[in-house]
């Protein structure tokens, strides 16, 4: 499977979140695969609410969104969201913009989440610098 999202902002996210620590090139690409997925996840059950509704439009409702932070503030790009919310689901759905914008915001706190809990392991790791399997080993104790 082909990554949709730009290595660059999953990049950000790690940094942010790792402090003194430098991140490997694997390690956003790791990131970026996982967020990936679930992201896709997510439009799937997102899909099956729109259509117990009766709509063919992916509303920030069906991701359990109530309230949208402002676009400005995400460090993930919205069009390669767009496209990951797309990959399982059917392509009659639509994703109102709204819903695009909650999916990143979604998205950007799991990989916060994911990120800091790497950097823990690369420090306890004794390392200085947080690489893939940091991410490997957080989904492998935690999901």
């Amino acid at each position: 499977m082909s990554v949709e999202l730009p290595f660059a902002p999953v990049d950000e996210v790690i940094r942010r979140n790792a402090g003194d620590l430098r991140v490997s090139a694997d390690a956003a690409e790791e990131l970026a695969r996982r967020i990936q997925t679930r992201g896709a996840e997510l439009a799937v059950a997102a899909a099956d609410r729109a259509d117990e509704d009766g709509r063919k439009t992916l509303m920030p409702g069906d991701f359990g969104v109530e309230r949208l932070v402002d676009r400005e503030e995400l460090t993930l790009p919205i069009a390669p969201v767009d496209r990951i919310a797309r990959l399982d689901i059917d392509g009659a759905y639509r994703v109102s913009m709204d819903a695009r914008v909650a999916l990143a915001d979604i998205l950007e706190d799991y990989a916060d989440n994911v990120a800091r809990a790497a950097a823990i392991l690369a420090r306890h790791a004794d390392r200085r610098t947080v690489q893939g399997e940091d991410i490997e080993t957080y989904f492998a104790l935690f999901e």
